[in-house]
Formats: C-alpha cells, sequence, structure tokens
C-alpha cells in the first residue's frame, strides 16, 4: 500500500496559486488538481469531518465549530474529543482490510481519544487555581515529552487566539505552522505511518483578520509555499506521496449582520449581568443564534416563535437562506444538534455573535 501524506493548506485556492507560491504550483501542474462540493457551513470541524468519514453532518454530527448543547443549555465550541464525530473515519476502514495500516494525525481537529495511532493536538492545561497553562495532548502520551525535547515548546499563542499568525519570541508568525511540519517529519523519521494528516494553519491567519485583498497576504504565501514546499521534498525522498487540500476559501465581506441584537429587541433574548458584563443567556432566551462566520443556526426554545423568527430572518439584509426541516434536509444539516432554523449569508455578509448594544457593557471575551 502507498504510504501518503496529506497537507491541509488552510484558506489555499486556485487563485491563490502563481509565483508567491512556486512549489505549490509545481505541485500542481506535475500531478491533477480536483474541484470538492465545499462543506456548509464552510468552518474546520466540518470540513475536516467531511474530509475524514466522506459524509455530511447529518451523519458525523458536526454542524459547525461548536453549537448549543440543548442538555447543558450551553453553546460550547472547539470541543476537542473524537467521540464527538459520529461516522467512522477512513482510516479505520482501511485498517479494518489491512493491520498493517497506521495513521498519524497531526493538529487536525477532535484528536483527542482518537483511533489514530499517533496524533499530536493543542491542548491547554486547566490547574485548579484557574491558569491557563499553553500545552499539547498527545497520543502516545510519550511523544508529548519527546517532541517537545527535540522541537521545544509548541507555540501555542502563535496558534490559537489574539497573536495567531503574529511573530513572537518563540518565532516569526509561522512559528506554529513550521513547528507543526517539523513534527510531521519528526512523526516520519520515527514511526512511517501509512497516511500522515498535516494541519498548516499559517495562511488562513490574515486572510481572516485582513482579507484576501490585503497586500500582507504575499508575505503569508511565500511562507506557507516555503514550509510545503520543505515537506514535498522531504516526502517524496522518502517515498511518501504528497497530497495538499485545503478546507475553505476566504471571500471578501463588507457587511455584518447582527442576528443576537434583533432578537434581543423582539424581546426575545435574554441578558443576564455578570460582573457588570452583559452575558447572553442561552437556555433562557426564546430565541438566539450561534453564529459561525456565514453560517447561523438559530435555536427556538419557544416553538411558537418559529413563523415570525423565520419572517424576521427572511426580511433581515445580508440573509441569503433560511433553511427549515426540508432546507436543512437537502443541505445534508438535519441532525439534532443543528439550530431549528439554519441561516446562511450573503456572498459578502457575515454573521456576528454580537447581543450587545453598549460596547461598556460588552463581555470580556469580545474585549481581547
Amino acid at each position: 500500500m502507498p504510504r501518503i501524506a496529506v497537507l491541509n493548506v488552510v484558506g489555499l485556492t486556485r487563485g491563490l496559486l502563481g509565483p508567491l507560491t512556486p512549489h505549490l504550483t509545481a505541485l500542481r501542474q506535475a500531478g491533477s488538481c480536483a474541484s470538492i462540493v465545499p462543506s456548509l457551513p464552510a468552518v474546520t470541524c466540518t470540513a475536516q469531518s467531511n474530509y475524514l468519514t466522506g459524509q455530511l453532518p447529518s451523519r458525523h454530527g458536526i454542524v459547525g465549530n461548536g453549537w448549543y448543547h440543548r442538555e447543558l443549555a450551553e453553546v460550547q465550541f472547539w470541543k476537542q474529543s473524537d467521540h464527538l464525530v459520529a461516522a467512522p473515519k477512513f482510516w479505520e476502514t482501511l485498517r479494518s482490510r489491512d493491520p498493517r495500516f497506521t495513521c498519524a494525525k497531526l493538529f487536525w481537529w477532535f484528536n483527542m481519544y482518537s483511533t489514530a495511532d499517533y496524533s499530536i493536538t493543542p491542548r491547554p492545561m486547566y490547574p485548579a487555581d484557574g491558569r491557563k497553562v499553553f500545552d499539547i495532548h498527545t497520543w502516545p502520551y510519550s511523544i508529548r515529552t519527546d517532541i517537545q525535547c527535540d522541537l521545544g515548546a509548541f507555540p501555542f499563542a502563535t496558534f490559537w487566539g489574539p497573536a495567531a499568525g503574529r511573530a513572537s519570541p518563540q518565532g516569526g508568525p509561522d512559528a506554529a505552522s513550521r513547528w507543526i511540519a517539523e513534527a510531521a517529519k519528526w512523526i516520519e523519521t520515527r514511526y512511517q505511518p501509512t497516511l500522515n494528516l498535516v494541519y498548516l494553519p499559517h495562511l488562513d491567519y490574515n486572510l481572516q483578520r485582513l482579507g484576501p485583498d490585503h497586500p500582507a497576504i504575499a508575505d503569508d504565501l511565500r511562507r506557507i509555499d516555503a514550509i510545503v514546499g520543505d515537506l514535498i521534498r522531504f516526502f517524496r525522498e522518502r517515498d511518501v506521496r504528497v497530497v495538499v487540500l485545503s478546507e475553505y476559501g476566504i471571500t471578501r465581506t463588507d457587511t455584518p449582520v447582527h442576528l443576537n441584537r434583533l432578537f434581543r429587541r423582539q424581546g426575545w433574548l435574554t441578558v443576564k449581568d455578570e460582573l457588570g458584563l452583559e452575558v447572553l443567556d442561552a437556555g433562557a432566551s426564546r430565541v438566539f443564534a450561534v453564529a459561525d462566520h456565514q453560517v447561523a443556526h438559530v435555536y427556538l426554545n419557544d416553538p411558537s416563535l418559529m413563523t415570525p423568527t423565520r419572517t424576521l430572518l427572511e426580511d433581515t439584509a445580508g440573509v441569503a437562506r433560511v433553511l427549515d426541516g426540508e432546507g436543512k434536509r437537502l443541505a445534508g444539516l438535519d441532525h439534532s444538534r443543528a439550530g431549528d432554523l439554519v441561516v446562511v449569508a450573503r456572498e459578502n455578509a457575515w454573521f456576528t455573535y454580537y447581543y450587545w448594544e453598549d460596547e461598556t457593557r460588552a463581555p470580556d471575551f469580545a474585549r481581547t
């Protein structure tokens, strides 16, 4: 069985290939290039789950990067247990056919308690005193100590949060992707997996932060191309085939849509005071939205508001589609985790999570 390395270059599109990406362009010209039907929503957790299971959210259950947990009455994003993905992963099928098949999963999501043979994922520690300590989770556990002894600590701050994709004392703006690339080599050298899944996020940061037309994207393209070029050379020398894919493309947007502010003005949203700041109380709200870029899941704790909610959404500027039960079924989103209604933005619009009207009372997480 041929060995394969899959490089997930997030945000990469055909339109970005060119003089600034000689290695990626050469790979495309030497091989083949295929288009995929993009995931809905076009976000990391859903796109990756589609790739790794060959199923849609209606089957694997990953309806976004986060959703409303009805039994907990809480909205939770970026949970990490692989048990949340209900459909079988394709490497499990391949392993059942050939017990020698092994899989490494490096920084792809839902990577805790995965059936991958080797895994590395970002995972802070949360001591009882309230601290948040940057760290990684690995399987086997021994990888965590061994790889950081060889490569140094993972530059977590440049991977996730306000400093993501920015230069830091731990390295340049591409430090996280470079560390992951070196980790891919480290895993290959030690374990020679049949399949090596490698997540390279650098291009995604400024595309989201600045937009695809910003001059800074040129430097990001050069940096990610250099990282990918080095990996292509490394893997080819070891007779490992290389596949490059992307989860989604970033387009220019100029119209924010504040769904929760609309619901608040209708008297449907419940906001409570915590330490002088406003916090949305999802469990007590009659209607609220979980916004996720250009898709929002709208949950109704009061089913009697279904018709007025849909009418309000359809009349809102920036909204392209409102999916009900049949619409969700046709879109592959008919799952219990999905909103009672799913709203899709127009191409130039995006959904915010903002529910506060007074910026001085915005929650602390909105101030970072």
